[in-house]
């Protein structure tokens, strides 16, 4: 079917698709990388793509579109349990059913090596979970340990070390490294082994109570967190270790952020203040195996990653020890010190290719992870919220928030493309203060420095994950918490959430729970 312009637009603004010439070019923010301009639109075009994404000065009413969160593909029904675990509605018969193959090997378990399946052996030989899911609990975020309960976490630590040799140096230096792993334990502690493989060992988490006094009496306790690690099974760790704890992320909207236009991105950055509002969001530029080069890193907590299918390819490897084309590591994140885990058997099916996951297995869990619907907003029109969200833009907080964006019309995949979307977030690494610094570079990013997480869907939390844990950590117990263990470059919004009323407290976070 052929559709002409006119009426492309008519249908597009039917379903919220705003329908621009759009277009991005790498080299056009390589050559200003202050303030780059997307070089595919004519003055005109640029003007009606920045009308459409100005910061709204009215909160008397909703904005054109505004529940429409994901563009087009929003996902306008069952808003409970499985919020997170749609595919978009504007994808087509072929992408659906990609999509749902991508689905089962989302949700797949994988085995130890040898066993019968042929297909589905190869875990580990040390792990933190046996499938994508397993973390990103209905596509949703994960939660810290129960403290009498560490098996029921699905957060990890990170682990590295100072770089200490020439070669390191020039490794970090060139970003094909991010970080030094710890000699013995790798990249990642992993609290789990295949039968007759030791484990790493087991997180420890514990917490510090501090209290907080809010505007009008109220008293908020935070909680510090304070990580180790027990039952090391492969002895003691080197003395710099560096921990980093991680919660999984949310799995909606991946291939709407990757379609955003990286000039898009860059011209919010202000890594020296030089307009002097207390906000210096940095991109973080980081080594892509897609591009073979230094692209600008959009996804994990520290925007370590410039694209999806590096992200899944890292998390194959890493998380569950299962190699891909793109990261073929059999042993997953076995060191030279782990004799005995290298020794291990393979899932390695020699009819079925030369890695444990061969294509197109990465590909499918890439669209899969693409293409994952944003939920409809709640509530948009009503009078708390729109007076909780009128506070957001009054505390500053769309400074790293940047509530809205149209796509690239270059974007993977078509239904990606000449989106108006609503993610809130700035993809850029802010420093977040001393509180939520793990004192680990990464990359670009120093320790005190996070990527701004989107908050579409963030309202759905409880439905879909059954809790109330936010941040990187989960060290947050509900929305307030986390909003006050912002410092650094989010310390003057947080002051001014606790000099609100209770009133206008209790709507902004009725807003955010409507996103």
């Amino acid at each position: 079917m052929v559709i002409r312009v006119n009426e492309r637009r008519i249908i597009s603004a039917l379903v919220g698709l705003v329908v621009f010439p759009l277009s991005f070019s790498i080299a056009a923010f390589a050559q200003d990388p202050v303030s780059p301009q997307r070089d595919d639109l004519n003055a005109k075009d640029r003007a009606r793509v920045a009308g459409v994404t100005r910061a709204t000065e009215i909160f008397s009413s909703a904005e054109k579109y505004e529940n429409m969160s994901g563009g087009a593909g929003t996902f306008q029904s069952d808003l409970g349990r499985n919020s997170f675990s749609h595919f978009s509605e504007n994808l087509d018969f072929a992408g659906q059913e990609k999509f749902n193959l991508g689905n089962g090997l989302f949700r797949k378990i994988w085995v130890s090596s040898p066993s019968s399946t042929n297909a589905s052996d190869g875990l580990g030989p040390i792990y933190n979970a046996r499938s994508c899911q397993r973390c990103h609990l209905k596509d949703g975020r994960g939660h810290p340990p129960d403290i009498s309960d560490t098996d029921a976490s699905t957060m990890f630590l990170r682990l590295s070390v100072p770089a200490r040799t020439d070669a390191e140096r020039e490794a970090l230096a060139s970003k094909k490294m991010l970080r030094i792993p710890e000699p013995v334990y790798g990249g990642q502690f992993q609290d789990f082994a295949v039968p007759g493989l030791a484990a790493e060992g087991q997180m420890v988490v514990t917490y510090e109570e501090r209290p907080v006094t809010l505007n009008g009496g109220e008293v908020v306790s935070l909680r510090m967190p304070t990580y180790s690690v027990k039952d090391l099974g492969y002895g003691p760790m080197d003395p710099e270790v560096m921990f980093s704890p991680r919660l999984a992320p949310p799995m909606i909207g991946l291939g709407l952020l990757e379609a955003i236009a990286p000039e898009d991105i860059l011209t919010q950055a202000d890594p020296d203040d030089v307009n002097g509002d207390g906000i210096s969001g940095k991109p973080s530029m980081v080594w892509d195996p897609i591009v073979d080069g230094i692209a600008l890193g959009r996804f994990g907590w520290k925007a370590s990653k410039a694209s999806l299918k590096a992200q899944a390819a890292d998390a194959f490897a890493g998380d569950i020890g299962i190699s891909t084309p793109m990261v073929p590591a059999h042993w997953g994140d076995c060191t030279e010190g782990q004799a005995a885990c290298l020794k291990m058997a393979t899932g390695v099916q020699a009819n079925l290719g030369d890695t444990e996951a061969p294509d197109p297995i990465l590909d499918l869990v890439e669209h899969y992870s693409r293409n994952l619907a944003v939920p409809a907003r709640r509530n948009v029109d009503d009078p708390t919220v729109l007076r909780g969200k009128e506070i957001f833009y009054q505390n500053g907080c769309v400074a790293c928030h940047t509530p809205k964006y149209v796509t690239s019309r270059n974007a993977a995949e078509t239904v990606h493309q000449f989106q108006l979307i609503w993610p809130y977030t700035d993809l850029l690494l802010h420093d977040m203060g001393e509180g939520l610094s793990d004192h680990r570079p990464v990359g670009d990013a120093q320790g005190e420095e996070w990527r701004t997480p989107p908050l579409w869907g963030i309202g759905l939390t409880e439905a879909v994950s059954g809790h109330t844990y936010f941040l990187h950590d989960g060290r947050a117990r509900n929305l307030l918490e986390a909003i006050l263990w912002h410092g650094g470059e989010g310390q003057a919004s947080r002051d001014a959430v606790v000099n609100l009323s209770p009133e206008d407290r209790a709507a902004l976070i009725e807003f955010l729970e409507s996103l």
